[in-house]
């Protein structure tokens, strides 16, 4: 098992992976950027090279439309590594016909083989994200998501400034020869490391794959829109993409416009972004504590707003001088907010984008995750082509300069996430108990990744010392998890409100109201048919005086009607927090006397749940809580 994610990357499960779908990055972006090189060498017009910027993104994107579904299902049937190799197969095929046509200056050609690797990109697009959740534990997800984020970004730009370096304007024929010859040995090289993917099987080999694109993309779309969150991630995600594609479809003449410079600029501006965004897709795993944090997606969200505004008030006209080199410009008077602003941006998209493909991944079934993803493509690519049009049209018919444009994005991602969030509350419950959590805790978690199951039902049974055991128990077990707990905190004034956001599962006593007692034994009951993680606290109640108190008779109901694994937890540091019982109403009321104060959340190995006992569960939690409370 993997203790950051930069140990995935000596881990057969996944460095050849990452190294192929890299590799894929890579070759596709020097084969674009050698195309753009050659026209510059055959002394193409003006109107030939505009008509290649517009067909070249429409030839590439078109086969998401077309091709998406089927991906999605032959993803879904073949073995995923067979269908990795089989994709970087056709690149070498593709990438072929790619160097005949450098060969032969032949843009026809060149064009054919870009929609060829549209079709490749296609096919390979659902394997790119539905293997995760097969190869990795739930607590690598965000940390492998975040690898292949920043892998991805990295290796674009190293294409784009590789490709533009095989062809210039005065480079000699043999350039050409060069230029066919590097993206056929990518290719080559792409395969033979694709070679080293262990076998993950299919999960539906029965599944019957249906051609016809328009009912089937029909179909995909609406299985990634069967659950709440998911689906409104994967508007998220989709946002992210119009985001990315306005922002960066104006940098190349925003560099020279609004900042004085030249291409060289741009692809500077695009390496602060790049870089940005592969800092805060790395940072996911830190800040998430190892789990599929989805609190950090609104910190994200209100970072692009922030930056993408001040990008507007840094520059909002044009460049007081022009024909600046990347030095020049770095030099010159407010350069540095600029700089800072672009990479900003950068950093809090891998913030908004990491976890939402970690959850996409962790609460969609295995069986079902590819054509999910197929369906998220399709959108994605409607979200690009949309972003394009507004682009353009915001500034052919409004008259809108490019600050101005990013003034407008930063207005439309503040409005479009309020939306998002406002429809699924999770997401922003989630921030404010992330940001609870890290700020006032430091927490350090032992046994919780080896004993907590990665997947299906368990009981998770701790002490209970503060109001806030939920949200801290929550922030260290990388799965999502229903709690139940006693009906009067349940109703405590904004707590209520993440409760009920959580699915928290309200439980009285019998003498109380055993309707609602009866009501809470049966959700648990459904949630861990479902497969779900459930956890009490046996307790009934907080500690008065900071000792673990007998546990009721609740855990053997529960396990009477369904045996599932038990897991005994410990939360050891809490009885000091302003949120336990010690001391009086007034003292609880206090600001807390230290911040990032130590506590630990302790797990002991699952016991069977056709054996387990209140009494045995009880004393293997005060073992493991110890005589810290």
């Amino acid at each position: 098992m993997a203790h950051n994610q930069f140990d995935l990357l000596r881990q057969r499960r996944f460095l050849p992976y990452f190294a192929t779908q890299s590799l894929g990055a890579f070759n596709d972006n020097v084969y674009r950027q050698a195309i753009i090189g050659l026209l510059f060498y055959m002394g193409a017009s003006q109107e030939e090279r505009t008509l290649y910027a517009n067909l070249a993104p429409a030839l590439f994107i078109l086969p998401y439309f077309l091709f998406s579904a089927t991906a999605g299902q032959i993803a879904e049937k073949l073995d995923k590594a067979r269908l990795i190799r089989i994709t970087t197969m056709m690149e070498i095929v593709i990438m072929s016909v790619a160097a005949v046509g450098f060969v032969t200056q032949n843009l026809t050609i060149l064009l054919v083989a870009l929609f060829a690797t549209g079709v490749q990109s296609t096919l390979f697009g659902p394997v790119k994200y539905s293997i995760l959740p097969h190869v990795l534990k739930p607590e690598e997800l965000t940390g492998g998501n975040g690898l292949v984020e920043t892998g991805t970004s990295m290796f674009i730009l190293l294409g784009m400034i590789c490709g533009g370096l095989l062809i210039q304007e005065t480079s000699a024929p043999s350039a050409l020869w060069v230029a066919g010859g590097t993206v056929i040995a990518l290719a080559v090289l792409g395969n033979l490391v694709s070679r080293a993917v262990p076998p993950v099987p299919s999960t539906v080999p029965e599944l019957k794959v249906r051609w016809n694109p328009i009912p089937e993309s029909i179909n995909v779309i609406r299985l990634s829109r069967k659950q709440p969150a998911v689906r409104n991630a994967i508007l998220g995600i989709s946002w992210f993409w119009f985001v990315g594609t306005v922002l960066t479809a104006q940098l190349p003449t925003y560099a020279v416009v609004n900042l004085g410079g030249s291409q060289s600029l741009y692809l500077f501006a695009f390496v602060l972004f790049s870089i940005g965004t592969g800092i805060g897709s790395l940072l996911c795993e830190k800040l998430s504590g190892r789990t599929v944090e989805i609190g950090l997606v609104p910190m994200g969200a209100l970072g692009i707003t922030v930056f993408c505004a001040d990008l507007y008030f840094a520059r909002p006209g044009a460049a007081p001088v022009s024909g600046l080199d990347i030095g020049a410009f770095v030099a010159s008077a407010g350069s540095f907010r600029i700089m800072a602003d672009l990479t900003l941006i950068g950093l809090f998209a891998g913030l908004f984008i990491v976890p939402l493909f970690a959850l996409v991944q962790s609460r969609t079934p295995r069986g079902e995750l590819s054509r999910v993803i197929a369906g998220v493509n399709i959108q994605n690519a409607l979200f690009i082509v949309l972003a394009a049009g507004v682009g353009i049209a915001v500034q052919r018919f409004l008259g809108w300069s490019i600050p101005e444009v990013f003034l407008a994005l930063a207005v439309a991602n503040a409005l479009v996430t309020l939306w998002i969030f406002s429809i699924v509350p999770e997401f922003f419950m989630r921030f404010l108990a992330w940001l609870y959590v890290r700020t006032l805790y430091r927490v350090r978690t032992e046994g919780v990744e080896e004993h907590v199951p990665d997947d299906g039902p368990a009981l998770l049974v701790c002490n209970h010392v503060s109001y806030m055991d939920a949200l801290i128990i929550s922030a260290s077990v990388p799965r999502p998890i229903r709690f139940v707990m006693y009906y009067k905190i349940f109703q405590i004034p904004v707590m209520s409100w993440i409760f009920r956001t959580a699915k928290a599962i309200p439980i009285a006593g019998a003498r109380e109201d055993p309707e609602l007692m009866q009501k809470a034994f049966d959700e648990v009951d459904a949630a861990l048919a479902d497969g779900e993680l459930v956890c009490i606290f046996p307790e009934g109640a907080l500690t008065k005086d900071g000792q673990i108190a007998a546990f009721k008779g609740g855990v053997e109901k529960i396990l009477e009607r369904r045996a599932v694994p038990v897991v005994p937890m410990a939360l050891k540091g809490m009885w000091d927090s302003m949120w336990s019982r010690q001391g009086s109403r007034m003292r609880r009321l206090r600001l807390p006397r230290r911040f990032r104060a130590h506590i630990e959340v302790v797990a002991a190995p699952p016991v069977p749940g056709a054996t387990a006992t209140a009494e045995a569960l009880e004393a293997t939690v005060r073992q493991l809580r110890g005589d810290r409370a």
